[in-house]
């Protein structure tokens, strides 16, 4: 008798319930690897093709050296075929030898095939219980994913990217290095090295390497005189930077250590340094002290006054299919990035769309008080300062309303309050609004944005104004 369910134990994840038989399991097993087998002959693998063409150019190679050697080996070879035919023929009959023969070949082919892409997937796709189909198939559609153009710095831009990467390897990480605090702080007054802390953390959210070694890449040190409060990613990225000459190869030789899905650019290789005028009319300096001003910033600038982009950036941005500002710090992450004019011109003449991700808090110190719209007319401020009177990002994407919980309370004991977003007001000023649960579904210690709902959201974003563009030309 079948046990109910209420009497059965509880099962571990994985484990197959006590009452499946083996029978039923062979039949699931059966079926799916059926459907693996035929995801073998959908289009767009480009495999069954370069096999094709391996077949025929072997019998192409065997017969020119057939030619070349007077046909002889052709000869000999259907002389030795007909003997061995005749003999095997003599021994048993040709109902059986013909069936015994074609399975042979067939077991043959078989062995031969499956251990080859055995020895594909664990180069492919080595981690156990991965398809190697599977893996061709999503390497597929993330190739033919969109070209996107990620503009930031801090967590929320490789939060961002660890989301985006499920959807597409076309990714350009466009990364503010105007970071003075902390272990970037410490290597770039000590070393006279651009900061590597958010180009660190945008490398470890696209890669796809081992995790073991992203843990090393992130590691921080506990521990050590010099060392505490060091990540060994961030002295890898120095001493490569020392070693090769510039931050930019240095990415460039970690994007291959850690096999980075994408492209991680440095703003500019300037050596740039932030400032800030308030609105009580004091000047402060230095990143960190602007994410703690005592009062309303009214402008940004940095130093050198125009620094040079890097001609990867602004050929990202001249190819990009979608561009996007944030989420992160608004005066600290992401208008540092709008500091270099050759940036600003590039994204002003893509016809990309372009997409502003707001903070789901304020930030006590840097954005008291802010909401959505209060974000924006500090991001249209700072261009106006520059001489840019258009709008660069038309479309925002914010978090619907949070509500109340004792989560929030906590932040608001802080100082910090949810951005509110009156999209009706931004409605009616022109622009796109996009509200969408960007915190996630799962409650958690902390208010971030989720990777997967952010990523979903700029998605849906994307594909709803490719749909529209469709349309326009249809």
């Amino acid at each position: 008798m079948r046990p109910s369910r209420s009497s059965r134990p509880p099962r571990r994840r994985g484990q197959r319930p006590g009452w499946v038989g083996r029978g039923d399991l062979r039949q699931q097993d059966l079926v799916s690897r059926s459907r693996r087998a035929v995801r073998w002959l959908q289009p767009g693998l480009v495999v069954k093709r370069w096999m094709l063409t391996s077949g025929l150019g072997l019998l192409v190679a065997v017969i020119g050296a057939a030619i070349w050697a007077d046909l002889q080996p052709i000869y000999w070879t259907l002389e030795s075929i007909t003997w061995l035919l005749r003999h095997i023929t003599t021994v048993l009959p040709r109902a059986y030898t013909g069936p015994l023969v074609l399975l042979g070949g067939g077991a043959m082919i078989w062995l031969g095939q499956s251990r080859s892409f055995g020895s594909i997937q664990q180069a492919l796709a080595p981690e156990k219980g991965t398809v190697l189909v599977d893996a061709l198939v999503a390497q597929r559609r993330l190739n033919r994913g969109p070209a996107i153009v990620a503009i930031g710095g801090g967590t929320g831009l490789s939060t961002l990217l660890s989301g985006l990467k499920r959807y597409s390897s076309n990714l350009t990480a466009i990364v503010t290095v105007a970071d003075d605090g902390g272990s970037s702080g410490v290597l770039r007054r000590e070393l006279g090295v651009q900061p590597p802390g958010d180009v660190r953390n945008c490398l470890a959210a696209l890669a796809t390497e081992e995790p073991l070694l992203t843990r090393l890449f992130q590691y921080r040190f506990q521990a050590g005189t010099g060392l505490e409060g060091h990540s060994f990613g961030n002295l890898f990225l120095s001493a490569l930077t020392a070693i090769t000459g510039s931050l930019e190869s240095a990415i460039t030789a970690s994007s291959r250590v850690l096999a980075v899905q994408g492209q991680v650019v440095p703003a500019t290789n300037a050596d740039v340094r932030l400032w800030a005028e308030l609105e009580d009319g004091t000047r402060i300096e230095g990143e960190s002290a602007i994410g703690h001003a005592p009062s309303p910033i009214v402008r940004l600038g940095c130093t050198p006054e125009r620094p040079p982009a890097l001609p990867r950036a602004l050929e990202a941005i001249a190819h990009a299919d979608l561009i996007v500002l944030g989420p992160g710090s608004l005066y600290t992450s992401l208008l540092p990035n709008l500091l270099v004019p050759e940036l600003v011109e590039a994204i002003g003449r893509s016809k990309a769309p372009r997409l502003y991700i707001c903070n789901l808090m304020t930030q006590p110190g840097e954005t008291d008080g802010l909401d959505v719209t209060g974000h924006l007319r500090a991001l249209e401020a700072q261009l106006a300062s520059l001489g840019v009177q258009e709008r660069l990002f038309t479309a925002v994407l914010a978090q619907e309303d949070l509500g109340t919980s004792p989560l929030i309370e906590h932040y608001r004991q802080r100082g910090a309050e949810p951005v509110a977003c009156d999209s009706r007001q931004l409605r009616s000023q022109g622009y796109e609004v996009m509200l969408a649960p960007l915190q996630g579904a799962r409650p958690s210690a902390t208010l971030r944005h989720d990777p997967k709902s952010v990523a979903l959201a700029v998605m849906r974003f994307y594909k709803r104004h490719r749909r529209q563009q469709g349309r326009g030309e249809g």
